[in-house]
């Protein structure tokens, strides 16, 4: 785990107090142009970061006449870690080295035996060394810097090609599902309101005939909604589509007669409920309705809805079978998913038997954000 940086304008007050001490330690207080110019090398770290170049060029005249070159060396390695000019690099760690090596004034102290003995060539080396130092470790972590930026580049475009093969593979999957519900159900679907139609055309009595109607007039509507349904999941997500369109508290009416419930509908509604909980309570009432046709045939149904303290309510009960009901392949997944579509909207469903063996269906939806 990377320890926490300190503050950029903290670190370089630090630096300038240790270039503060350096000329405390190695320059003469009696010297006082020496003095000024040390001065004005460590007060030239707190610019480092936005005149790096200025900076080591403020530093550089300390380096010529005192020992102190903490801060020409904090300088050059600033310049080093931003600047790409590999020969003004060069040039600068050159005066580093010759600050370094002569003395002040360098004519006065500049022998040929110090560059050709072994002192000399010992001390040039180390000179060189040292100056070469602060502009290698900034090139390293320039190129560590770039190569952080470049890892992080690679990990966005993998994870944008990992984004465009899920969305490839769920566009695949879309296709197929469009396909088996376009040649699986849409095929039965429509054999179920071919045979509906034949029987209310050929159909004995009034009942059989009204109930083939029934029968059609739901496969028809199912074909439409599937037709829907198969046009969304062949976009594959290229472009926002929605189910639309979707049911209101305007088509409760429609669907209390079509479902071939003896049933009772009473509301107590607002005007302009969102859509997202007129959908809710239409889907709710439309899976109770679907559960008493295959759970208690034979039963009548009572729906209430009204709004009170800005709670819409919603309670759907249903008397005792009087029939055995049919045994039909279900995958339990109809309450839960209500219950899913309730929380999204800050509501609960709740649902259980009545005393009398019937059941009901209550959902609670709240109407007003809240305060």
């Amino acid at each position: 785990m990377t320890a926490p940086r300190p503050p950029a304008a903290v670190l370089d007050v630090a630096l300038a107090a240790v270039a503060l001490a350096d000329t405390w330690v190695h320059v003469d207080n009696g010297d006082r142009p020496a003095v000024a110019l040390s001065l004005l090398a460590a007060g030239a770290l707190t610019l480092r970061r936005r005149f790096p170049l200025t900076t080591f060029v403020l530093t550089l005249p300390a380096a010529l006449i005192t020992d102190a070159m903490f801060a020409i060396t904090v300088a050059l390695y600033t310049l080093a870690s931003v600047s790409r000019h590999r020969l003004l690099l060069a040039g600068c760690a050159l005066l580093f080295a010759v600050g370094d090596y002569l003395a002040w004034p360098p004519w006065s102290s500049l022998r040929v035996t110090q560059l050709t003995g072994a002192d000399g060539l010992l001390h040039l080396t180390y000179t060189l060394a040292t100056a070469a130092a602060p502009v290698f470790l900034g090139q390293l972590v320039q190129a560590r810097r770039d190569l952080s930026l470049r890892l992080a580049e690679i990990s966005e475009a993998r994870e944008y090609e990992r984004l465009l093969t899920a969305q490839s593979v769920l566009a695949k999957e879309r296709a197929q599902l469009a396909r088996e519900m376009h040649d699986v159900v849409s095929h039965q679907v429509s054999l179920i309101a071919v045979q509906a139609g034949a029987l209310q055309v050929a159909g004995r009595d009034t009942e059989t005939r009204r109930a083939a109607a029934t029968i059609r007039q739901l496969s028809v509507q199912t074909l439409d909604e599937l037709r829907h349904m198969v046009s969304v999941l062949r976009a594959s997500g290229s472009s926002p589509t929605e189910l639309t369109p979707q049911p209101s508290l305007a088509d409760l009416r429609h669907l209390v007669d079509t479902s071939c419930i003896e049933t009772k509908l009473r509301t107590d509604l607002p005007a302009n409920l969102p859509p997202t909980v007129q959908r809710a309570v239409y889907r709710t009432v439309q899976e109770a309705l679907t559960n008493v046709r295959k759970h208690a045939p034979g039963a009548t149904a009572t729906i209430h809805i009204h709004h009170r303290d800005g709670t819409l309510r919603t309670t759907v009960t249903n008397t005792a079978p009087t029939h055995l009901p049919l045994t039909l392949p279900s995958a339990h997944h109809g309450l839960a998913g209500l219950r899913q579509r309730a929380e999204l909207l800050g509501g609960t469903v709740t649902s259980g038997p009545t005393p009398d063996g019937g059941y009901e269906l209550r959902l609670e939806l709240p109407t007003e954000p809240p305060r």
